[in-house]
């Protein structure tokens, strides 16, 4: 794990997050940024002078830390368009969109708003995809005399972080565009992220670094999954070392560091978790992997129960970015059978739940996506099972929203507007 509070030294990107307008993403806009950047400062460091071959421990861990800022940002993003998390704020138009399912490519709030808020979504994504991928492409130039004889670990953390930078953008979007490029498709998407992995995978194994080869086991299987590539996916699955996990670290001491799901839920109560998780079971017996309790009162709008969550309990408490939980998951999902039902109880012992028995396939396989909902709470999982499993959307599309309007059908957040028009290849 990383601290995500370090200071970065990767180029324009996040520069232009911070001003609110990394979502404009081509070739047009760095060179207007770079204009727009020439100025003397005495207190201030060109990000020229850092991104040398010196610094490429510095630049990793800064990559990584916009990673975390955009996984924690993602969770509570996504989460309020899927039964997972209710928006409980008093006067965000935008975020009532996001609860109501109906955001259209107009908006801006997603598209540009950054971490440390309950709506930003694109332009944390695309600063940690960004950076991981410019770091990797200084890595691969530079040689071991240049980097030290970390190099080829190097490789492998920058590899992995933007391979799944490359998740989140395929799993969140509708469509994407990268580095000023043409429009693509979510396997489009996928398929760089599988690319990402595999580099990933060869330098961690070159370099012996277990932990990382894990992660990009578990994000490549993840990716390879959504591509279809089932024998694929369960050859990378079958590969994670048992009791693997590996988290995305936070920090209490910034703002965009912070645990969003206990800063927003735990905190403020801007957010609250959707009514379907509260007094789960299995066999009636409660079910400890997904624990919330009603607060017995609303959140900030006076109108939405307010339920807290009590899986994460701090604001440094880390996220759980990858696990051997997920693998076995995802070998369930295409083992089916008995394998799944085998996979399922293993999970059931480990929680102290009853067994699960059954032999219809359609069972077997409802039961791993229950499984999924509550292995991976609240871990950036749902908004895509949703889509990618055609989940049933709760409320269903036409039920009147409390703030007005009624819920849309919303399954993926659009390209935006912002994104099209300041991107000459779109």
């Amino acid at each position: 794990m990383r601290n995500s509070n370090i200071p970065r030294g990767s180029g324009w990107v996040p520069l232009v997050a911070r001003l609110g307008l990394v979502a404009l993403t081509g070739t047009a806009l760095t060179a207007c940024v770079n204009d727009l950047l020439k100025f003397d400062a005495g207190d201030r460091v060109e990000s020229s002078a850092l991104e040398g071959p010196q610094n490429a421990g510095l630049l990793v861990s800064s990559a990584v830390g916009d990673f975390e800022c955009a996984f924690g940002q993602y969770i509570v993003t996504t989460g309020q368009v899927t039964d997972e998390i209710d928006n409980s704020n008093l006067a965000s138009t935008e975020a009532f969109q996001l609860d109501a399912r109906t955001v259209n490519k107009e908006r801006t709030h997603y598209a540009l708003f950054p971490c440390a808020t309950t709506e930003g979504l694109l332009t944390p994504i695309q600063t940690a995809r960004f950076d991981g991928d410019q770091i990797l492409e200084h890595l691969e130039a530079w040689t071991d005399a240049e980097v030290g004889s970390n190099r080829t670990q190097l490789i492998a953390t920058a590899a992995a972080y933007s391979g799944y930078s490359h998740i989140l953008l395929g799993e969140g979007f509708c469509s994407a565009s990268v580095d000023g490029g043409p429009e693509l498709t979510p396997a489009q998407v996928f398929t760089l992220a599988e690319t990402r992995f595999t580099r990933a995978i060869e330098a961690a194994q070159a370099s012996a670094s277990t932990a990382i080869r894990n992660l990009a086991l578990v994000g490549r299987a993840r990716a390879r999954l959504a591509l279809g590539k089932a024998a694929e996916a369960l050859a990378d699955a079958e590969q994670v070392t048992a009791g693997f996990e590996y988290f995305a670290a936070m920090s209490a001491a910034a703002p965009r560091a912070r645990n969003p799901i206990y800063q927003w839920n735990g905190v403020s109560s801007l957010l609250s978790i959707g009514a379907a998780y509260l007094d789960l079971t299995f066999a009636g017996v409660p079910d400890p992997r997904v624990v919330v309790e009603d607060a017995g009162k609303n959140g900030q709008d006076n109108l939405t129960p307010l339920r807290i969550q009590k899986k994460f309990t701090s604001l440094d408490q880390p996220i759980r970015l990858a696990s051997y939980t997920e693998a076995q998951l995802i070998i369930a999902e295409l083992a089916g059978g008995q394998r799944a039902v085998d996979i399922i109880n293993a999970l059931h012992d480990r929680a102290s739940l009853p067994h699960f028995a059954s032999v219809d396939p359609v069972e077997i396989k409802n039961q791993v996506i229950q499984e999924r909902s509550r292995e991976l709470f609240l871990e950036s999982q749902h908004f895509f099972d949703v889509n990618r499993l055609n989940l049933p959307l709760i409320p269903p599309p036409g039920t009147a929203y409390v703030k007005g309007g009624v819920y849309g059908s919303m399954r993926c957040f659009f390209l935006p507007d912002v994104e099209r028009d300041n991107n000459p290849n779109l």
